[in-house]
C-alpha cells in the first residue's frame, strides 16, 4: 500500500471491493471506516451505471480487488469503461500486479511480452494457446493451482517445443516462490510436488532463425 492509496481510500464516500471479507482486513489495519460495497463479476453488469452516475454527482468512490489491480483478470473494465462513456473522472493508483514482478524474475526477456491472463477452462483453450505458436515475444499466463500441470502439458504439446519457462506463485506475499526450467522440467517437478497459491506462468517466445529472411 503506498501513502497515496491510504489517503484516497480514507476520503473515499464508498469503496469498491471484490471480496468485502477479505477487504475489511485491510481497511481495518488502516483505520478506514469508508462503507464497504461489494463488486465482482456477478454483480458488476447490474451496479456500474448506478455507480457511475453517484461519482458524477460527486461521490468519491474507489474500487480495490482482493490481489493485484483491478482490470487486470479481475472486476473493474465495465465500471472504467461505463465512467469514461459518462465523462466521468477515472484514475488509477499504482499498485501491485503479480504478472509484472513475476515475469522480470523469470529471467526470460521481459523487454517484449504477450500477456493472456487466464486462458478458457475449456471451450477454446487449445486454439488460444495455438494462436501464440509463432508469438516470439515471451508469453505471460495466469492459472490455477488446479489446473497447472495440465496448462504446462498443453503448452509442451501445442507449441511443439520444450522451451524455457517459470512459475511464480503468492507474489509478494510469504511464500512467495518461483521455480525455472524447461516446460517439461516444471511438469515433473509440480507433478512429484503440487501446488498452490496464486501463480504466474512465464514462457519463451519462439526463436525465429536469424538467418531467415522477412517477408
Amino acid at each position: 500500500m503506498t501513502l497515496r492509496a491510504i489517503k484516497v481510500l480514507q476520503q473515499s464516500d464508498i469503496i469498491l471491493s471484490e471480496d468485502t471479507r477479505t477487504s475489511s482486513v485491510l481497511l481495518k489495519h488502516f483505520d478506514i471506516k469508508a462503507p464497504l460495497w461489494s463488486h465482482h463479476k456477478f454483480n458488476e453488469h447490474r451496479t456500474v451505471v448506478q455507480i457511475a452516475e453517484r461519482i458524477a454527482s460527486g461521490q468519491s468512490i474507489s474500487l480495490i480487488s482482493d490481489a493485484g489491480t483491478p482490470g487486470i483478470s479481475d472486476p473493474g473494465f465495465l465500471l472504467i469503461r461505463t465512467c469514461i462513456e459518462k465523462g466521468v473522472e477515472v484514475e488509477c493508483l499504482p499498485g501491485a500486479t503479480a504478472f509484472v514482478p513475476a515475469l522480470v524474475n523469470s529471467g526470460i526477456p521481459c523487454d517484449r511480452f504477450v500477456f493472456e491472463g487466464f486462458l478458457p477452462q475449456k471451450k477454446g483453450r487449445n486454439k488460444r494457446i495455438e494462436a501464440l505458436r509463432d508469438e516470439p515475444r515471451t508469453l505471460v499466463f495466469y492459472e490455477s493451482p488446479f489446473r497447472l500441470v495440465k496448462l504446462l502439458q498443453q503448452l509442451l504439446t501445442i507449441l511443439n517445443e520444450d522451451r524455457v519457462a517459470s512459475v511464480s506463485r503468492e507474489i509478494s506475499k510469504l511464500h512467495e516462490e518461483t521455480v525455472r526450467g524447461s516446460l517439461s522440467e516444471l511438469i515433473a517437478h509440480f507433478e512429484a510436488k503440487g501446488v498452490k497459491g496464486e501463480l504466474v506462468v512465464v514462457v519463451q517466445g519462439v526463436k525465429h532463425d536469424k538467418n531467415s529472411n522477412d517477408n
